[in-house]
């Protein structure tokens, strides 16, 4: 088909799109998470935790999440983040990596 977004999904290269869109939507998600945590750590306000934060790093968001870390120098000097991130960053490429192997893309 020519379309971009094919529902329901034909064959697993159909299904690419829809994990190109969940990408985006939860870098998205982690960006804006992060900024207000550090708008909240700013103000003295009640803080996002520090766990949601890792969950949505491992739910995808990690590439955004620490690139928006570094930019705003929030949560730079936490090792849980500095290495934790990249760590999972690491596990979701393998991860990538291993599903498009077995899909025989």
């Amino acid at each position: 088909m020519n379309t971009w977004i094919v529902f329901p999904p034909e064959s697993a290269a159909d299904l690419i799109p829809y994990g190109i869109l969940y990408l985006v939507v939860i870098s998205l998600i982690a960006v804006i998470v992060t900024v207000s945590d550090k708008r909240k750590a700013r103000n003295g306000a009640w803080r996002v935790p520090e766990a949601t934060l890792l969950i949505l790093a491992a739910m995808g968001g990690s590439a955004a999440m620490y690139l928006t870390m570094h930019v705003i120098r929030h949560k730079t000097k936490h090792i849980k983040f500095m290495l934790g991130i990249p760590l999972i960053m690491v596990f979701q490429g393998i991860a990538v990596l291993y599903i498009r192997h077995r899909l025989g893309l």
